[in-house]
């Protein structure tokens, strides 16, 4: 019997309220009818550029912040029915895990007390357990139990960020989400972070999800993918098909905006080009909100816009594919 969906996230809508013209209040929207799953042991990546919703999103997802509209179940529970003790409960289910490690850590503070602090926020265990369970996690991202007694100032950048992802893991979560996890990383070191993450995905059954704005780095650690453009959710599917077959325009120059290794194969690449400047999420263009920028824009692009529908596989918000009966 498969597990139930860790978190089912349906039509989710996130407005911000902002001054205006004359001092009017206006309602900016983050996010537009986002839908989506995250499996049992699954990694949801979640991709497109800044200012696209994609961490209002993950805030949502946590806790953070509540929709406009819509809703987030975790398991067979209700966020927007959590208040108090019950919503800090929630907060033990899903840990958060940041872009910056330099900023994730308190300077003058021990590794170990940095991560024993979950623990003690959930009132989990004495200090005894609590020195255990950090060595525990610790082996299991790679590091020396020993580091518990080193100041942030004295671990490297991939180190911090393991050390980040072993404070998450302290109080046992069913879901990690890491917003950018390996982009203030040089590349060797983003290889060995994504590394780990599939590991102890496999080794935990922990489901993942995972913030960015490079494909590159999903490709080896995402099961299926979310495609994000100005709030809206335009390509989702499995990764394997959308990177085999990237149907919305978007997705494509995204995924040509990736660099080649080899120079030849580079060079004799066609690309879809992106023009123009991402617009802001207070001035919509009508229709599909992409055809400024979209080369293979049609009449019905500027005034309609399009449908969820499925194509191959993904599911796509694009005019180029048929509506299904």
């Amino acid at each position: 019997m498969n597990a139930p969906p860790v978190v089912v996230a349906t039509e989710l809508h996130k407005s911000f309220e902002a001054r205006g013209r004359m001092a009017r209040r206006v309602s900016i929207p983050a996010v537009r009818g986002v839908s989506f799953v995250v499996g049992h042991g699954e990694t949801l990546g979640v991709v497109g550029e800044s200012g696209s919703g994609k961490s209002t999103v993950a805030n949502m997802i946590t806790g953070l912040l509540r929709p406009t509209s819509g809703s987030v179940y975790f398991g067979q529970v209700d966020l927007a029915t959590l208040r108090g003790r019950a919503l800090r409960r929630h907060r033990r289910n899903v840990q958060v895990v940041f872009q910056d490690p330099y900023g994730s850590f308190e300077p003058t503070t021990l590794l170990g007390a940095s991560l024993a602090e979950p623990m003690v926020a959930h009132r989990i265990g004495n200090r005894r357990s609590q020195r255990q369970r950090i060595e525990e996690v610790l082996g299991l991202v790679g590091l020396p139990a020993e580091f518990a007694e080193r100041r942030p100032s004295q671990l490297s950048g991939g180190q911090l960020q393991r050390a980040s992802i072993a404070r998450a893991l302290t109080i046992e979560p069913a879901l990690l989400v890491l917003d950018e996890p390996v982009s203030a990383l040089d590349v060797s070191t983003k290889a060995e972070i994504i590394n780990l993450l599939t590991d102890l995905r496999q080794r935990l059954g922990l489901s993942l999800l995972v913030i960015s704005h490079d494909l590159s780095t999903l490709r080896v650690v995402a099961d299926r993918l979310a495609v994000m453009y100005l709030g809206e959710i335009v390509e989702q599917g499995p990764a394997e098909a959308i990177y085999s077959a990237p149907a919305h325009p978007y997705t494509r120059a995204l995924l040509d905006a990736v660099p080649v290794a080899n120079p030849v194969v580079q060079q004799g690449r066609r690309r879809v080009q992106i023009t123009g400047e991402i617009p802001s999420i207070d001035g919509l263009p009508t229709g599909c909100p992409f055809h400024p920028r979209c080369a293979e824009a049609m009449e019905i692009c500027s005034t309609v816009v399009p449908s969820r529908r499925n194509h191959l596989g993904v599911t796509v918000a694009c005019h180029l594919y048929p509506e299904q009966p």
